[in-house]
C-alpha cells in the first residue's frame, strides 16, 4: 500500500483522439503567432482575470466580472456583505500567479506543492501549507439538501493523495499526453476531497499548472474556468461518473473515459478561441527593431509595454504583469534602475514608483510595434 500508485480506469475513444489532435494543433498556431509584448500582457491579463472571476463564481461568489477586475486592481476593495467574495477573487488571483511561477520554474507535483496552493486559495498567500481534512464532507445539494457526493473517509485521504501524485510522476515517465495527465489530476482530486472547503478551486488551479508545467500554457493566453461555468450542468454530470453518491460503492473503478471526453474537448475549444484571440491581435510585418529594445530581455519588455497605459508603474504593477513575487520584483526593478531604462519617480518606500528614462521613452509610442 505505501508505494501502491493510483490506476485510473480509461481508453483513449475516437472522441479524446481527436481532441488531442486538435490541442495539439492550436498551441503550435499560438506559438507561432507573432505578438508584441504588449499585446502578450494583454491577453495573459484577461484570461487571468476571467478564469479568477469564473473559477470563484463556480462556488458560488457574487462578484460580476467587472467588480472582480476592481479587486484585482485595487480600485475597488470594499462590497457591502460581500467580503467574503472579495478575499476568495484576490486569493484565487493570487494562488494563479504563483502556480503559473511555479510551473515556469518545472517545480515538482508534490503533496506539499498542493497544500501549499490550497493554502493561498481559501487562507491568502501568507498561509502555512493547508492539512487534510480529519473528518467527512459531504457534499449536499443546496436546494434540498440531499447528498449528492460522500467523498472517502478521512482516514484514506492521506493514502490517495499520496497515489495520486506517484501517478502523476509515472504518468510524465511514461510521456502520457500532458492534457491527459491534467484531466485525471483534475477528476481524482475532486473525488478525494481533501479540505473541508477550496476543493473545486484548487483542482482547476491543479489542472492549470500541470498544463503550463508541461508545455500547454500557452502563455496564459486561455481560461478553461470560464468554460466549465459556461455550462454548470454539463461540467458537474462530467465529474459524476458513477451513479451512486458514495464513493465506495465503486467510483474507484470506474471507467473515467466519459470525462477525458468531456475535459478534451473543452479543452480544444479552449486552445481554439486562446488561437483565434493571438491571431486577432497579431500585428503585420513589423519594422526593423532598434538597437536599444534588443537589450531588454522578455520580462523587461513586458514591463516596458506599461508604459503604455501609464507614465509611472509600482511594483505591484510588475508582480501582477509578470506574475513574481513582490520581494523579486524589487530586486528586478532595482536591477533596471540601474542598468538605465528605468527612473525612481518616487523613493518613498510605500509609494515608490517608477518612469522610463529619457532616451526610453521614445519607444512608448509604438509599443505595439515592438
Amino acid at each position: 500500500m505505501k508505494d501502491s500508485v493510483w490506476n485510473p480506469v480509461y481508453t483513449i475513444s475516437p472522441a479524446i483522439a481527436r481532441a488531442l489532435m486538435e490541442i495539439e494543433a492550436a498551441k503550435t498556431a499560438v506559438e507561432h503567432t507573432p505578438l508584441s509584448p504588449a499585446a502578450q500582457a494583454e491577453l495573459r491579463y484577461r484570461a487571468r482575470v476571467r478564469s479568477t472571476h469564473y473559477s470563484t463564481r463556480i462556488e458560488g461568489n457574487r462578484l460580476t466580472l467587472k467588480e472582480a477586475q476592481d479587486v484585482i486592481e485595487k480600485r475597488k476593495t470594499q462590497f457591502h456583505g460581500r467580503q467574503r467574495d472579495v478575499g476568495e477573487v484576490r486569493n484565487y488571483w493570487d494562488a494563479l500567479l504563483k502556480i503559473e511561477d511555479w510551473a515556469a520554474h518545472k517545480i515538482e507535483f508534490t503533496e506539499d506543492l498542493i497544500c501549499r496552493i490550497h493554502a493561498v486559495v481559501v487562507r491568502g498567500k501568507r498561509s502555512k501549507p493547508s492539512m487534510y481534512r480529519d473528518g467527512q464532507n459531504v457534499i449536499r445539494d443546496s436546494s434540498s439538501g440531499g447528498i449528492v457526493y460522500m467523498p472517502p473517509e478521512a482516514k484514506d485521504v492521506t493514502g490517495m493523495m499520496a497515489q495520486m501524485v506517484r501517478w502523476v510522476k509515472k504518468a510524465e515517465q511514461q510521456h502520457l499526453p500532458v492534457p491527459l495527465v491534467a484531466a485525471l489530476v483534475h477528476y481524482q482530486f475532486v473525488t478525494i476531497h481533501p479540505y473541508y472547503d477550496g476543493n473545486g478551486r484548487t483542482a482547476r488551479l491543479l489542472a492549470t499548472f500541470i498544463l503550463q508545467r508541461g508545455g500547454y500554457g500557452l502563455n496564459g493566453y486561455f481560461s478553461m474556468e470560464e468554460h466549465h461555468a459556461g455550462d454548470l450542468a454539463r461540467y458537474y454530470n462530467a465529474l459524476a461518473v458513477h451513479g451512486h453518491h458514495n464513493y465506495y460503492e465503486g467510483r474507484a473503478t470506474v471507467d473515467l473515459t466519459p470525462w477525458l471526453e468531456y475535459f478534451m474537448a473543452l479543452l480544444a475549444g479552449v486552445f481554439q478561441q486562446a488561437k483565434e484571440e493571438a491571431a486577432a491581435m497579431s500585428g503585420q510585418a513589423r519594422p526593423a527593431e532598434p538597437e536599444l529594445l534588443r537589450q531588454l530581455d522578455h520580462r523587461a519588455r513586458l514591463v516596458l509595454s506599461l508604459f503604455g497605459k501609464k507614465e509611472r508603474i509600482t511594483s505591484q504593477d510588475v508582480a501582477m504583469t509578470l506574475g513574481l513575487s513582490v520581494r523579486m520584483v524589487r530586486l528586478l526593478l532595482n536591477q533596471w534602475v540601474q542598468e538605465g531604462w528605468l527612473i525612481v519617480a518616487d523613493t518613498s518606500n510605500r509609494g515608490r514608483r517608477y518612469e522610463l528614462s529619457v532616451i526610453y521613452r521614445q519607444f512608448v509610442g509604438n509599443l505595439s510595434a515592438m
